[in-house]
C-alpha cells in the first residue's frame, strides 16, 4: 500500500527532493503496529536530521559531520541539496564512519589542518538534558566529536525523541563514556569511583576479543554514574579531565547551540541553548 502511494506521487516531486521532506509527515499508520513503532524512529530520526541540514547549511560554508546513525540521514540530506541547489561545502569528519559517509556521498572532504573554523557542526547524542547538557560518546567517537564541535561557531543536535531527557540518566542507561590512555584505565577507574561514586566498566568489543579501541588507538570506560543525586556536570567534567590518563569524556558541557528531536509522528521539536 506505502508503495502505490509512492508511486501515485508526480515525477517531479519525487526527482526534486521533496518527497523526503513530505515523507516526515506521512500518516505511518499505514504500516502494521510493529513496522510502525520500528519506522517511526526512523523516521523520526530523519525528520530531525532533515530540518537542521535545511536551516543550518549554507552556501560556501565548512561542515562538520558527526558520527552515529542518526547523522546518516543528515549526510543524504547534504548530498541532496548539494546537488539540486549546487551548494558549494567542505565537510569535515567526527570518524572513520563519517568519512566514509562523506566519500561515498561524493561531498567535499575537508579536515581541521586546512579548515580550523567551521561554520556549523551537526551531530547526534545519546542524550540531551534540560540544560543543552550532552551525553555524547556512545559509538566510541568522542573525542573527534568534541574536537570538531570545539571549532564550530554552532552545534547543532539531532536525535530522536528517546534522546530528550530532564536529567542526564533519565533515559540512557549505559553511561557517560571516558576516553583513556590504555595503561591508565585501572586507576582512572578507581580515582572516578572513588571521588564521584557509580561504576566504571571497561567497554569490552564485539566483533574482536578484548576491549574497545578507538579511532585514536585509545580504551573507553563507561561511568554509570549515581542518578539519585544532582551533579553540576561543568565541574565533574573538568575534574575528571585533570585526571593523568584522561583523553576526554562524553559530556559536552555549554557546547550546543540546538537540538532537534523528531517525533514519532513525524513532527520536530526545538530546543535552544
Amino acid at each position: 500500500m506505502f508503495r502505490q502511494l509512492v508511486h501515485s506521487l508526480s515525477p517531479s516531486l519525487v526527482q526534486s527532493g521533496r518527497w523526503s521532506s513530505l515523507a516526515c509527515s506521512t500518516n505511518l499508520a499505514l504500516f502494521s503496529t510493529q513496522t510502525t513503532a520500528k519506522m517511526s524512529l526512523e523516521e523520526a530520526k530523519k525528520c530531525a536530521a532533515y530540518k537542521a541540514v535545511d536551516e543550518y547549511v549554507k552556501d560556501n560554508t565548512v561542515v562538520g559531520v558527526g558520527s552515529g546513525s542518526t547523522v546518516v540521514y543528515a549526510v543524504h540530506r547534504i548530498a541532496e541539496r548539494v546537488k539540486a541547489e549546487g551548494l558549494k561545502l567542505v565537510c569535515i569528519p567526527t570518524s572513520f564512519q563519517a568519512r566514509q559517509l562523506i566519500i561515498e556521498h561524493g561531498l567535499v572532504l575537508g579536515d581541521l589542518e586546512c579548515n580550523p573554523r567551521l561554520d556549523c557542526a551537526i551531530d547526534g547524542a545519546d542524550e540531551v538534558d534540560a540544560k543543552m547538557v550532552l551525553i555524547k560518546g556512545g559509538g566510541g567517537c568522542l573525542l573527534q566529536e568534541k574536537i570538531v564541535a570545539s571549532c564550530a561557531d554552532r552545534l547543532v543536535v539531532i536525535a530522536d525523541y528517546t534522546k530528550d531527557s530532564a536529567k542526564l540518566g533519565q533515559q540512557y542507561r549505559k553511561g557517560i563514556p571516558i576516553e583513556v590512555a590504555p595503561m591508565a584505565y585501572v586507576p582512572i577507574k578507581g580515582k572516578v569511583e572513588s571521588r564521584f561514586g557509580g561504576t566504571l566498566k571497561l567497554r569490552m568489543a564485539v566483533a574482536k576479543a578484548g576491549p574497545v579501541v578507538t579511532d585514536n588507538g585509545n580504551f573507553i570506560l563507561d561511568w554509570s554514574f549515581p542518578a539519585d543525586k544532582e551533579h553540576d556536570w561543568d565541574a565533574v567534567n573538568r575534574e575528571i579531565m585533570m585526571i593523568p590518563g584522561v583523553v576526554d569524556t562524553g559530556l559536552f558541557v555549554g557546547m550546543a547551540t540546538k537540538a532537534y528531536f523528531g517525533q514519532q509522528d513525524g513532527s520536530v521539536t526545538e530546543r535552544s541553548a
